[in-house]
């Protein structure tokens, strides 16, 4: 009898065991990736923290609806027919920077669950929640991306370029699509190296590793929501920006109940909300793949497609 109860037992916990499981399994296919909270970083619509005070933004004929912020002076922050609706901050805080580079390099080693080609021209694509990877430089040319957030609202996709050291990423005719729900501020880019966008309309915090250049997305039905950070500097001519804050959403700020502020040597403070305990790697039980069949799952590797 004892003997039986203890088959009996063990066959309960292992059921348990699965039941729990396919549930985080279940819930990860829904929502996708936990990205690292950008802590002051999510502050800003435009970041320029380039090191040693290198921080450079150019701001031409664009609207920024959000702060922006330059490790250089003031005089690194230079507008021409520029409107900005939150504050300009030069330079921005030590803790702006650190929590940026400490978010960047966070992103870098999230485990990948679906590869990118390095060229997509004339493509439609649409993609459910996940990691998407791809070693070198992805170009995106007269294409459409569609993510579908699958009816959830905290859906979330990040895109890895460059994940073997180097690699930009270059849009021209790109169009980004959220479906089903999805979140502009749920989507991020994470590049090794540049990011290039022309007559492109974006979506998602962009964090790179050299420069942003973003021209000619200005206009109600091509305007790029979320926020462009970068390691270099940002130049923007004829686009319109409206930050993550500005939309209502804390993205992958990290929002929590515990405020901050932070004071540039500029114009105006910097409200702020981070909570690191946010950080940490997606559970990755399963592949993924899109519709286009060139965006491929990793077919049962467990960790990154670098």
């Amino acid at each position: 009898m004892f003997k039986h109860q203890k088959y009996f037992s063990a066959g309960l916990i292992a059921l348990a065991a699965f039941v729990s499981t396919a549930s985080i399994q279940g819930a990860w296919a829904q929502t996708g990736p936990a990205a690292p909270a950008l802590g002051t970083a999510s502050n800003f619509a435009v970041l320029s923290a380039a090191p040693n005070n290198g921080g450079a933004v150019t701001c031409t004929a664009s609207t920024i609806n959000g702060n922006v912020g330059s490790s250089g002076p003031m005089t690194s922050v230079v507008q021409t027919g520029c409107t900005v609706t939150g504050s300009v901050i030069a330079p921005v805080s030590t803790q702006v920077l650190t929590d940026f580079n400490s978010t960047y390099n966070q992103y870098a080693t999230l485990p990948c669950t679906g590869t990118l080609d390095t060229a997509y021209t004339g493509a439609t694509l649409r993609l459910p929640p996940g990691v998407y990877c791809n070693a070198a430089a992805v170009t995106f040319t007269d294409t459409t991306l569609t993510l579908d957030g699958l009816g959830n609202a905290n859906a979330a996709w990040i895109f890895k370029i460059g994940t073997g050291g180097t690699g930009a990423l270059t849009g021209t005719n790109f169009s980004v699509i959220m479906a089903n729900a999805g979140q502009p501020c749920n989507v991020s880019w994470w590049v090794a190296e540049a990011v290039t966008m022309t007559t492109s309309s974006m979506q998602g915090t962009i964090l790179a590793g050299a420069a942003i250049t973003m021209t000619g997305l200005a206009g109600t039905t091509t305007a790029f929501n979320g926020d462009a950070l970068a390691k270099a500097a940002v130049t923007l001519t004829n686009v319109s920006i409206t930050s993550c804050q500005a939309l209502g959403s804390g993205g992958n700020g990290g929002k929590s109940h515990n405020e901050c502020r932070q004071h540039g040597s500029g114009h105006g403070s910097e409200d702020c909300n981070s909570d690191h305990s946010e950080h940490g790697s997606p559970f990755n039980p399963f592949n993924l793949n899109g519709d286009d069949a060139r965006i491929s799952g990793n077919h049962g590797r467990n960790g990154s497609n670098e």
